[in-house]
């Protein structure tokens, strides 16, 4: 099942929340004054099932030209747009500025949705879509389908959905859930018996129960005690969802609309951004040098100034590197998109990419500092870089073969590596020929793949320590090389993903089951073991009273490990207290006299040759005893 969001836009009472409640029954007006004044002033939030099964989450965003900061932050990881306009009157001035705040945030599938249908007659909603379709000419909407519908009466209802479900079938990619969480937070309320709760749309990774994440860019860390998606808990949530997140060791008055949840230590936090900034063509204004403007990304507004690096203004049209200075900081990534409204009048006029999220700052005009900004435009040397290591996720590339396939020195690669890796994007594992490199989208996946693995093993045989870190790589990591995968073993251990025990892998809280079902098996053993003494028990003939062989094997394997027993010889087991015991008498017999043989183990311990030949191939085995020639004769080792 794939998650969607779907968001709405348009003008202020062209029927945006009345379609919404139309489509899933419920009213995204959450409180009084909007219900009251028939207005959206914030977010709303609500969902529906399409009839291929996959869940769409729908946003609505308000329309009144005073809310528009809201209708920004309601942008954030939407992969389809409903832009509704009313049949009895046509494109507004807010529906245009919605378009342009949507083409600047790279959203690119849309529905034209032509709302109270019922209120016209057919000439003139032909008119309406005449209409329509020249004001969106040479815009990211121009090829837009559209769906003519009422709201009220529900008529076209049926079509819509048909065109949401064709659009986003194939056209909407999955979101990438390996990469890191990161969720910008739209709303922050306590509810009583839980504490701090917030919602947002995770726009990229996953996000588990009991993850200890970061809040951006406040500092602090936070644990996960429970998650909510459409009002189900869940134990994971991912890219691609709506999501409310009940948080520890933050309350709600630290977070703010603009904040952002994220593994810690994965962003930094500035108050510098360099940019290419777009102003729209559509603007009637041109923006010049240390103009004061609204800074919008994610769910985030912040006042800032724009120093024009390349020009002295910028007019419709037209673009240029900038860089804001802002009044607040914030916590963004490379590649984010951004939009920009004069500080008074508030209107749209431009916005962008970010390209430096952590820059320092730069003198205009500067011809080095042109350069730099058009070579992180176009992607650096270092992303190429990235680019391999990620296609390479399942073996890992060398320093080497990076080298060969960008040709670039070693020096160089080796440069762009370490740039990497601060910003936490690869991960190194130095060998003694080369340097191997990991991806740390690819090592996330392979964590999740892992981990889930070892849990579906740890269910099915919860009587065995883990899976065989053989068996591992053989099905997880076969095309990893065995000194390779034992670093990412170790990594992994390090960074408590996983748990190891002697050769077997398994979850950092996972515990062997001591039940009764292993208290009854162990205890037959056990005394099974003393029983027998020095005559040894063989295991395949003890009577199991009709439990499985299979689950004893694994018990009795529980037992070698906790050094409770131990293995005399193929199939013979004993007691580790025995051994220990026949080790000492064995040690003092050899000072006595440098040779002991088969007959003379026999007569000590007061059992058959049988028993005695594999008393001292066991002492053999723990150098106690050595051979001196003769089959039958040990010395001391």
């Amino acid at each position: 099942m794939k998650n969607i969001i779907i968001g709405t836009a348009g003008h202020i009472d062209h029927g945006k929340t009345t379609l919404i409640k139309a489509l899933t029954g419920r009213n995204t007006d959450r409180w009084e004054e909007e219900q009251r004044r028939g207005i959206t002033i914030d977010l709303g939030f609500t969902y529906f099932d399409l009839p291929g099964g996959d869940r769409a989450g729908i946003i609505d965003v308000p329309g009144h030209e005073r809310f528009i900061n809201n209708m920004v932050a309601g942008v954030v990881g939407m992969d389809l747009v409903l832009l509704v306009i009313a049949a009895d009157e046509g494109i507004m001035p807010q529906t245009r500025e919605h378009m342009d705040i949507l083409n600047l945030l790279g959203i690119e599938k849309s529905i034209i949705v032509l709302n109270k249908c019922d209120l016209v007659d057919e000439e003139w909603l032909e008119l309406v879509e005449e209409e329509v379709r020249e004001e969106l000419s040479g815009t990211f909407l121009e090829h837009a389908p559209v769906a003519k519908v009422s709201a009220a009466t529900g008529e076209g209802l049926s079509e819509l959905i048909g065109m949401i479900a064709e659009l986003t079938r194939d056209g909407v990619q999955a979101k990438d859930v390996n990469t890191i969480p990161r969720l910008p937070i739209d709303r922050a309320f306590t509810l009583s018996g839980f504490g701090t709760v917030i919602t947002g749309t995770l726009v990229s990774g996953a996000i588990s129960k009991e993850d200890i994440l970061e809040m951006y860019p406040i500092g602090k860390e936070c644990k996960i005690r429970s998650i909510q998606v459409h009002g189900e808990d869940k134990k994971e949530c991912y890219a691609g969802q709506r999501v409310a997140i009940n948080l520890s060791n933050v309350k709600k008055k630290e977070i703010k609309r603009g904040c952002v949840l994220a593994p810690p230590q994965s962003m930094k936090n500035t108050d510098l951004l360099d940019v290419k900034l777009n102003v729209l063509d559509s603007s009637m204004r041109v923006l010049t040098n240390h103009t004061r403007l609204h800074f919008f990304t994610g769910t985030s507004e912040v006042l800032c100034r724009a120093v024009l690096l390349d020009k002295e203004e910028i007019g419709p049209c037209e673009s240029g590197y900038v860089q804001l200075r802002l009044e607040e900081e914030v916590a963004v990534r490379r590649g984010d998109k951004f939009v920009v409204r004069f500080y008074s009048p508030m209107e749209t006029i431009g916005g962008g990419v970010i390209l430096e999220p952590n820059p320092k700052i730069k003198r205009r005009f500067q011809e080095q500092t042109i350069e730099e900004l058009k070579r992180k435009e176009s992607g650096s040397s270092a992303d190429v870089i990235e680019m391999h290591a990620k296609s390479h996720g399942d073996t890992l590339i060398t320093m080497a073969e990076l080298a060969k396939l960008t040709a670039l020195s070693a020096e160089e690669v080796e440069e762009d590596i370490k740039e990497l890796e601060g910003q936490g994007l690869v991960r190194t594992f130095a060998m003694r020929k080369d340097t191997y490199v990991w991806h740390m989208d690819s090592e996330r996946a392979a964590v999740r793949t892992l981990k889930d693995a070892l849990a579906d093993y740890e269910k099915k045989y919860p009587y065995r320590y883990g899976m065989k870190k053989a068996e591992v790589q053989m099905t997880y990591f076969k095309k990893v090389k065995p000194n390779v995968f034992d670093k990412i073993v170790e990594q992994m251990e390090a960074d408590e993903q996983i748990k190891r025990v002697d050769e077997f892998l398994c979850a950092v809280d996972y515990e062997v089951r001591k039940d009764k079902k292993y208290e009854k098996i162990s205890t037959l053993l056990l005394n099974t073991f003393q029983t027998s003494g020095y005559d040894f028990a063989r295991y395949s003939e003890i009577d199991l009273k009709g439990e499985a062989r299979e689950m004893a094997d694994d018990i009795l394997n529980i037992l070698l490990t906790e050094q409770q027993v131990v293995k005399v010889t193929e199939d013979m087991y004993t007691l580790k207290s025995n051994m220990d015991h026949a080790k000492e008498v064995i040690q003092k017999k050899l000072q006595e006299n440098p040779l002991i043989t088969i007959a003379q183990v026999r007569d000590i311990f007061e059992t058959s040759r049988k028993s005695a030949k594999p008393i001292l191939e066991y002492m053999d085995s723990i150098k106690v005893t050595k051979k001196t020639g003769a089959e039958s004769e040990r010395a001391a080792y």
